[in-house]
């Protein structure tokens, strides 16, 4: 049984003047509810304003909830911010949140939405509103669930924003395997950051992985994985600069399941990043991901 996360405020009315694919969350879990009953479906709650203020600055945190953020900063998110998706950026966090505590209770456990890895302390920034990932961390850490979170982000896009907000933060390390040259411009500082020239395609990426997380699992010893697990690594991605195939993809996920499921270490994974004119070929993307790291974990 794979447990997964949705909550019908993921898939808020699209803003103006919005390109985000803001059916996407909805179509993946239209995909997975038609490949049958090995789900298990969860219903999050919002985040508290507490622990999404333990790493975002009040007043954007107020500006968000409020849905009155500042023009220029809705012009780094890329939309407006309404209230419905001033809803949404609460309900998130609170998925991903969920996701863990699955997780440590049954090793894998999968949100269908979140990995908003861009987002720093007093904006948000491509696509990402709050930071679930910071969020989620810290809040594992602080209320003792567990000692040491390892924050694993296999997007396209370094995870600047996840990187910023838990630096110097004890029990927390991250890890970003990413095309260099890809957004961000301005790279942050993760514990761990594999940049990968463009066109990079499956041997290699997957060779680099192989290469480059075992030490840093080794030598910090997690109890618990954070997953961004983008699919815009795909050669056909809208955003990417990498060139996995399908195979790539699941490859991937199958490494990142038997790996860390052999050491006992629990998974939660968020969506990430996933673009492409045709939405229902970027869900089964996701859907795919959700469903080989589900039955890598498992065996």
């Amino acid at each position: 049984m794979i447990h997964i996360v949705h909550h019908s405020d993921y898939v808020a009315p699209a803003p103006a003047r919005s390109t985000y694919q803001w059916n996407k969350n909805g179509l993946v879990r239209d995909v997975l509810r038609e490949q049958g009953d090995a789900f298990q479906w969860h219903v999050p709650e919002p985040m508290s304003r507490e622990w999404i203020e333990a790493v975002h600055d009040p007043d954007y945190t107020a500006q968000v909830l409020e849905a009155r953020v500042p023009k220029h900063k809705e012009r780094r998110i890329g939309f407006p911010v309404t209230p419905q998706v001033a809803k949404r950026a609460q309900v998130v966090p609170g998925g991903t949140w969920l996701a863990a505590l699955l997780a440590l209770e049954h090793g894998y456990a999968a949100n269908t939405a979140g990995g908003s890895h861009h987002a720093l302390a007093d904006t948000g920034a491509g696509f990402c509103i709050f930071n679930d990932l910071a969020i989620v961390a810290v809040r594992l850490v602080e209320e003792g669930r567990a000692s040491r979170v390892l924050i694993v982000d296999c997007d396209v896009h370094q995870g600047d924003g996840t990187a910023s907000l838990t630096a110097g933060r004890p029990g927390i390390a991250t890890y970003s395997i990413h095309a260099e040259k890809n957004f961000p411009v301005r790279k942050a500082r993760s514990t761990l950051d594999v940049a990968l020239p463009d066109g990079t395609g499956d041997d290699a990426y997957l060779a680099a992985l192989a290469e480059t997380l075992p030490p840093l699992v080794d030598g910090f010893a997690p109890d618990l994985i954070l997953y961004q697990a983008g699919v815009d690594p795909f050669a056909e991605d809208r955003l990417g600069r990498l060139s996995l195939s399908h195979d790539g993809l699941a490859a991937r996920e199958r490494w990142i399941g038997g790996f860390f499921g052999a050491r006992g270490i629990p998974i939660a994974s968020a969506l990430g990043g996933g673009y492409g004119q045709d939405a229902m070929e970027v869900a089964e993307r996701h859907a795919a991901s959700i469903r080989t790291l589900g039955q890598a974990v498992a065996n």
